[in-house]
């Protein structure tokens, strides 16, 4: 079981949904968390027979986020889709700002450094779609391919970093209610 970072909307369900399969909790090496868990690294492959998974360190929507490009080995070595998390969204990014560091720099750096050079036929699914609190102008559709999100995602548009900075940090929505209890309890450090 694999979070794409410490949720700050949700408790989320992982360790439990880990502990009742048998099975390992992941979550990127520089999660906080106070509880053990495997530290799965940027760029490491996970091999589960003809499926692999790479991970992406995904940083700005929180410090410790990451994508998870999954490969078909029956078909080939690339990427068939990518699990973004709350990195790239349809429509829209993950908000930086739900993280102590605030970090604009980073999202624009996962997302034009490490997703970008990534195919366009490629599909994204996301962690959210609309009615989320996690961006602003995120789609109903819970899909996508790269391709139409960097044709028509404002957020993915290419554009200077301070104009993104400007960009990603207007008009967010309100914060989620409690969210600091729930990310308190997502590391461990407090109760669900």
């Amino acid at each position: 079981m694999i979070d794409t970072h410490v949720h700050a909307d949700h408790i989320s369900g992982g360790r439990s949904l880990a502990a009742a399969l048998g099975s390992e909790y992941c979550l990127h090496e520089s999660a906080p968390a106070l509880f053990g868990f495997r530290r799965i690294k940027d760029g490491e492959v996970l091999d589960l027979g003809n499926v692999a998974i790479r991970v992406l360190h995904t940083p700005g929507h929180t410090p410790d986020s990451v994508c998870l490009a999954v490969i078909d080995r029956t078909r080939g070595d690339e990427p068939w889709f990518v699990l973004t998390g709350d990195t790239l969204l349809v429509g829209d990014a993950g908000r930086p700002d739900l993280s102590p560091e605030r970090d604009a720099d980073a999202i624009y750096d996962s997302l034009h450094q490490r997703l970008a050079p990534l195919a366009d036929d490629i599909e994204v699914f996301p962690a959210h779609f609309s009615g989320s609190v996690c961006g602003r102008a995120l789609s109903g559709k819970p899909s996508s391919t790269l391709g139409f999100e960097r044709r028509h995602n404002t957020a993915f548009a290419p554009r200077s970093l301070d104009e993104f900075r400007r960009f990603v940090m207007d008009s967010l929505p309100p914060k989620p209610p409690e969210f600091e209890h729930i990310v308190e309890a997502n590391l461990g450090r407090g109760s669900a």
